[in-house]
């Protein structure tokens, strides 16, 4: 006798045996044990969560001779031909291959004849959404007033592309993306069943590989089991056959983006192809790694819903405090426009290294994510203080602009960090200072220049003082730092020689600042006269 898929051999024969769609599953038992069947039902849902089997059991149901609590007996003659796939009464139709008007055609002219055994003829079209519009025209009329003895179960991934009219004629059943749990559970039945030893963490990782698909899990466990014929299921052994990465190697390649390290990541990545590990789902794994990392960053309570080890989370915990939730958005959003090309990418090796590179120099994006990335890189050579700054700037960190000169990306310059001799201003020298203020941003970093020069300002009863004023709470945030307020200092008293006061005051988003303060638009373009003080 020939092999028999695990997926087909322990397809669910009621429906009690269906997993993760018990709002379906009761709804069609009460409706079959009080007799109150519908004449056209809609199976919706992603692959591999139970709508053609629940269909089958549906038919099998309305058929049986002798029901139980709703469920199919599984012995009666219709029952055990439905299984067999040779009732009469049970049409299935694979929509994307009789898809014609012609096909429809041939439905309505057989649906005249009653059923040769039990009490409904059903038809199952599968992929209806395939259907062409002439088909779904000429589907209407016997959809809607279908003799009393047919069933319609129309079965479909892609719900939008149904038209209205015949959703509007059918009853909805959305099935759910069945949970890692569920199918872990399922998974371990079957193995009992099928008396094979599997490491419960092996299990759990192909039902995370299966992606709330319950016949991608089988089939998945199926190509595990046979590579590995015979022997105990390790989590090892699913990595290997899986193509996938271990969390500790996740680990490895985030600590290294974090601290910049571009050649050590390449080195990791080729290691992890001559392993033959798929770069998609290196990718599509690493992605989720960091999505976990960002539910710990955004809430104290995320580790209750992270499915992983006790030694895992510490790692996770460990990951998250090296940098913050800004940083790890950045990776998400970069690492899923990678997925995205991966798909269509000759080159999916370099796309990846791209990628990483791209990380690990947050100056080569003007998202600004990246710009706060960049500042906090900034904050840690200043930490060192300017003898660190000195050797990245020996190293070679420059920026190249565009215009044939080189940039520092963010770091003081030796001269410019030493604090020169500087009077105290006036509130003449403050106008000044406005009035040439693009000439002053000249000065600054690249990090900070794009930021410093959308503000609104206004030159203080003080004397002595300049205000930034910000209605943005990042970029208030970003300015209010004590060592950007310092650069800005520095940078004037370097251009100016003048020691001036600067104070950073944000507004409430959307208020009115016009009466109180001036734009800096407005400030350069007119003379601004001198209050009395």
């Amino acid at each position: 006798m020939s092999y028999t898929a695990l997926y087909r051999k322990w397809r669910p024969s009621n429906f009690d045996e269906v997993k993760g769609q018990d709002h379906i599953v009761t709804t069609l038992k009460n409706q079959i044990k009080n007799d109150r069947i519908g004449h056209a039902y809609l199976f919706c849902g992603t692959r591999g969560t139970g709508k053609t089997s629940v269909a089958k059991i549906l038919a099998k149901a309305v058929n049986c001779s002798h029901p139980v609590d709703g469920n199919p007996c599984g012995e009666c003659e219709v029952c055990r031909a439905v299984a067999a796939g040779a009732s009469m009464n049970v049409i299935e139709i694979d929509a994307a291959s009789n898809n014609g008007v012609d096909n429809i055609r041939e439905i309505k002219e057989e649906v005249a004849y009653s059923p040769t055994q039990g009490r409904f003829k059903v038809y199952i079209i599968d992929e209806v959404h395939m259907l062409s519009i002439g088909a779904f025209n000429a589907l209407l009329k016997t959809l809607e007033e279908p003799p009393a003895y047919v069933i319609f179960i129309l079965a479909t991934t892609e719900a939008h592309k149904i038209p209205i009219t015949i959703l509007s004629r059918c009853q909805r059943y959305d099935f759910r993306r069945i949970s890692i749990e569920t199918i872990s559970d399922r998974l371990s039945e079957l193995m009992d069943a099928e008396g094979i030893t599997a490491d419960e963490k092996a299990l759990r990782y192909v039902a995370k590989a299966a992606d709330g698909s319950m016949r991608d899990a089988l089939s998945l466990l199926d190509q595990c089991l046979a590579f590995y014929m015979g022997q105990e299921l390790k989590y090892e052994n699913v990595l290997d056959v899986l193509g996938a990465v271990d969390n500790d190697v996740f680990s490895d390649f985030f600590r290294g983006i974090v601290q910049g390290d571009a050649i050590g990541l390449i080195h990791k990545l080729e290691k992890i192809i001559i392993d033959g590990r798929d770069l998609s789902q290196f990718v599509s794994d690493f992605t989720w790694y960091l999505r976990n990392l960002m539910l710990l960053q955004s809430s104290t309570d995320a580790s209750d819903v992270l499915e992983m080890s006790e030694e895992n989370l510490r790692i996770l915990k460990e990951d998250a405090s090296l940098t913050d939730l800004n940083g790890v958005m950045r990776y998400i959003r970069v690492f899923s426009e990678l997925s995205g090309q991966l798909k269509n990418s000759s080159q999916k090796r370099v796309m990846v290294e791209v990628a990483l590179i791209k990380l690990t120099r947050p100056s080569m994006e003007k998202s600004l994510d990246s710009v706060l990335d960049r500042i906090k890189v900034l904050e840690r050579q200043m930490e060192t203080g300017l003898e660190a700054a000195a050797k990245s700037i020996a190293s070679g960190a420059t920026a190249y602009t565009g215009n044939g000169a080189n940039e520092q990306t963010g770091v003081l310059s030796a001269q410019n960090t030493a604090v020169k001799e500087s009077k105290p201003a006036r509130s003449e020298d403050i106008t000044a200072v406005i009035q040439n203020w693009r000439t002053i941003c000249n000065g600054l970093s690249r990090s900070l220049k794009p930021i410093i020069e959308r503000y609104t300002t206004k030159a203080n009863g003080g004397g002595n003082k300049l205000q930034l004023i910000y209605d943005d709470l990042t970029y208030y945030s970003i300015v209010s730092q004590p060592d950007n307020i310092e650069e800005i200092k520095q940078v004037i008293a370097d251009k100016t020689g003048l020691d001036m006061e600067i104070e950073v005051i944000r507004i409430e988003n959307g208020a009115d600042a016009s009466q109180d303060y001036d734009t800096l638009d407005d400030l350069c373009r007119m003379k601004i006269e001198e209050e009395d003080f």
